[in-house]
């Protein structure tokens, strides 16, 4: 048993199924046609006892109608005789039990002795292979007092039911046969799709995910959902595969170029720069110029995973956001005087949003940072606040240089820069925007920006709002 166990444990799940719907399918009919095959003997056998009774009930209404007596009832042998069935045999018995009469058609008047009865009785018996049935009832007349007797063979009742039997048995085999066919085709049919998945990992193990995907049915299934959902996954790790490799050439062409820079003045240095006081000077300013950026890359980098590490925010009070933003807007102001910033805010008053006062400010400072970078010769940001359907907008505003429709859809992946030259002038990492993306996400917020090109860029900040 248990090496049988171990066998089937070890049994591809194709052949599982198949071995477990054709077992199914052969139990349920040998269950149908084992009570099919008992209810039909059954009745069979409850007709042959109607049939005895029948008999029995005409044969005691003429004798007793008649008030026979003993010397009549031997003498009425052809009457019983047209009476009797086929494999049936009549016996009429004295009180003691001795028979009078005893006619038989086709049945050994030896199989049973005869038994004198005072009460109506009715059983099956077996004389060898044979199965017969007895009925016994006592008749009283004014001349007579006996017992009558009818033995039925029931021949024609094992034979119809042997018949029966031979047609089950022969079913029988023929659904194994079919349930073992349609157990194959039923698993082959349930294990395409998953068949097809197995392939295409395969596949995608040797080839790499570019271009393999499941063939999906147009059914509208479990399993052909199953191939849709695995072919999503598949996108969706391909498109994070691009992008981190899209990262790791960033972030190593971004992290090279300082270090290059310093290794060169360091070698400049150690060459022939130790005692020129220009060139150490030079030397020094530009490695801590490019040291500063390179920590700027670094801290950025560690920004964003952290904010891609952390679930949503749960729990965080609410803020009076406008009061934030006009915080933050003054602060930022200071470090440019140059620039003009307007607020309109009023429709913000008394509405307050799930977000720590220092994710908040944040966000603005990366967005504001941005626009005033790209502000070219305008020197006016706006920062507006609307309010529709319990949703509140923060919207950014610059009248700058804008960024061309192409560039749009990458703002938000690492280290985009729309102007790489103008970018690395200006400072910066290209980390900015996809920290802000990270961290609006973490408050079930959203951000979007649109822009024209030459006309200026609008950033918007969206988040759930809640009234006071």
């Amino acid at each position: 048993m248990a090496t049988l166990k171990s066998l089937f444990s070890r049994l591809p799940i194709r052949w599982k199924l198949a071995v477990w719907s054709s077992l199914l399918l052969c139990i349920l009919f040998v269950l149908y046609n084992g009570v099919q095959y008992f209810t039909i003997n059954q009745w069979m056998v409850s007709e042959g006892k109607v049939s005895i009774r029948k008999s029995m009930n005409e044969l005691q209404t003429l004798l007793q109608e008649k008030h026979l007596s003993a010397q009549e009832i031997v003498n009425s042998r052809r009457f019983v005789e047209n009476l009797n069935d086929r494999h049936q045999m009549i016996r009429i018995l004295n009180q003691q039990g001795v028979p009078l009469l005893s006619v038989s058609n086709e049945l050994p008047e030896d199989w049973f002795l005869p038994q004198a009865a005072h009460s109506t009785q009715i059983m099956t018996a077996w004389h060898l292979e044979d199965q017969v049935l007895i009925m016994r009832s006592p008749l009283t007349s004014d001349h007579f007092t006996g017992t009558i007797e009818i033995i039925n063979n029931m021949e024609n009742i094992e034979k119809i039911s042997d018949k029966i039997k031979g047609v089950v048995i022969a079913g029988g085999i023929g659904a194994i046969i079919l349930s073992a066919l349609g157990g194959i085709f039923l698993s082959r049919q349930l294990m395409r799709p998953i068949q097809s998945m197995t392939d295409t990992m395969i596949r995608i193990r040797k080839k790499g995910l570019h271009e393999e995907r499941v063939q999906v049915s147009d059914n509208n299934d479990e399993l052909s959902n199953l191939g849709k959902v695995f072919n999503e996954l598949i996108d969706q790790l391909e498109r994070s595969f691009l992008q981190q490799k899209q990262f790791v050439e960033d972030a190593s062409h971004e992290l090279r170029t300082p270090i290059s820079i310093i290794e060169g003045h360091i070698s400049l240095l150690n060459r022939w720069g130790k005692h020129d006081p220009a060139i150490l000077d030079e030397s020094l300013r530009v490695s801590v110029q490019e040291l500063e950026r390179l920590k700027g890359i670094v801290n950025d980098l560690l920004e964003l995973t952290r904010a891609e590490s952390k679930n949503l925010e749960q729990d965080v009070p609410a803020i009076d956001i406008s009061h934030t933003i006009q915080y933050t807007l003054t602060n930022f102001n200071m470090l440019h005087p140059d620039m003009v910033f307007r607020s309109e805010l009023t429709l913000l008053e008394q509405v307050q949003v799930h977000i720590t006062p220092q994710h908040l400010e944040q966000l603005l400072l990366i967005v504001l940072d941005n626009a005033v970078k790209y502000s070219g010769s305008s020197k006016e940001i706006l920062v507006t606040g609307t309010l529709e359907q319990n949703e509140v907008f923060i919207h950014i505003t610059d009248y700058g240089i804008g960024i061309p429709a192409e560039d749009l859809p990458y703002l938000f992946d690492r280290f985009y820069r729309v102007d790489k030259a103008r970018s690395r002038e200006q400072g910066g990492t290209g980390l900015g925007l996809a920290i802000a993306k990270q961290l609006v996400k973490r408050y079930n917020g959203n951000i979007r920006v649109s822009s024209n090109e030459h006309i200026g860029t609008t950033v918007t900040l969206c988040f759930p709002a809640y009234r006071v």
